[in-house]
């Protein structure tokens, strides 16, 4: 049987009586799941933690939650969790050998679930006042492509012969009960940080992040990273992926019971580079936000605009090692 797609974007159905991964009936009240999977938020107490949505309100960690049937979530999502989780546990050297696209599932469906409750909130918002929900073209092909490629958790879908996101991942000096998560819902960029590691991912862009940041990404090898300079790897990838201006295309093909995924090239018909021109001053905001647990200002970050300050390279591009970071006292 080809497997059936779902696409809530098409009619705006994100109501809690749909499962979100696969649109089947659920009990709107008992088949949901958290957002963010318990393990993660007993190890961290994050339950409570207060969490802010795009609409300025706030919520808690525990509070976000999906509707999710019970058959998926038993025969599909636990065993995820639970292998994400063990890995985890573990750290680098074990998340580092697990399949990539398991640490792609995992992350889009955590970000998926943030992106579904901004969209009932944004609809529920704007029905209040009287409005029909809107959403731009741009985002809702995004958002739809990365709900199809999930579907692989529960179907046989394929990628032929390319990678669909850009998966980042650093030995990092951490303290032992740090977490720092991250998400960028535009351009479905996320990135997690604890135990010893730091990951980031780009959930939908065909390796072109990746790519762009191969340079720096060769200097940094197995290099353990003190945790600025991994939020400063954080602030140059969260403002690549915004600088990337394709909206990748694909094209569908099932074959018996599996859909393979065709990636078509990224450059197409465009002319332009794969990313807009990178500006110095816009980096220094998106890093000040990065470094806040440090207290850098803009005006010390960008003293000079065509070098914003960096605690990554010396003067001569050359590796600073984590034990030779300085940070005033």
């Amino acid at each position: 049987m080809a497997v059936q797609v779902y696409n809530p974007f098409e009619r705006f159905n994100f109501s809690n009586r749909n499962c979100f991964l696969t649109g089947t009936p659920v009990d709107a009240e008992e088949e949901r799941i958290q957002v963010f999977p318990q393990w993660l938020m007993t190890r961290y107490a994050l339950e409570e933690r207060p969490f802010k949505l795009l609409d300025e309100s706030i919520t808690t960690y525990k509070d976000l939650k999906i509707p999710c049937s019970t058959d998926l979530n038993n025969q599909f999502l636990i065993p995820l969790e639970e292998e994400i989780a063990e890995a985890f546990d573990k750290g680098y050297d074990a998340v580092k050998a697990l399949d990539p696209i398991k640490i792609f599932q995992w992350a889009g469906k955590l970000l998926y679930g943030m992106i579904f409750n901004e969209v009932q909130s944004g609809i529920k918002m704007q029905y209040a006042q009287g409005e029909q929900f809107v959403m731009s073209q741009a985002i809702r092909h995004k958002f739809s492509h990365l709900l199809l490629m999930l579907q692989g958790i529960n179907h046989p879908i394929i990628f032929d012969e390319f990678t669909p996101f850009s998966l980042f991942l650093f030995k990092v000096d951490n303290a032992p009960d740090e977490f720092v998560y991250r998400d960028e819902i535009n351009t479905l960029t996320f990135s997690i940080r604890l135990r010893d590691m730091g990951l980031i991912i780009c959930l939908q862009d065909n390796t072109a992040n990746l790519r762009y940041h191969k340079q720096l990404l060769d200097k940094i090898g197995e290099t353990p990273l003190h945790p600025i300079q991994f939020e400063e790897m954080c602030a140059r990838v969260f403002y690549s992926a915004y600088l990337f201006n394709r909206l990748p295309e694909y094209n569908l093909l099932p074959v018996g019971e599996e859909l393979y995924i065709e990636a078509m090239p990224l450059r197409g018909m465009d002319s332009r580079p794969l990313f807009d021109h990178w500006q110095g001053k816009t980096f220094g905001q998106v890093l000040e936000n990065f470094w806040k647990k440090w207290g850098f200002l803009l005006l010390e970050i960008i003293k000079n605009p065509e070098k914003p300050m960096t605690f990554l390279t010396r003067e001569d591009g050359e590796l600073i090692p984590a034990g030779e970071v300085g940070l005033p006292a």
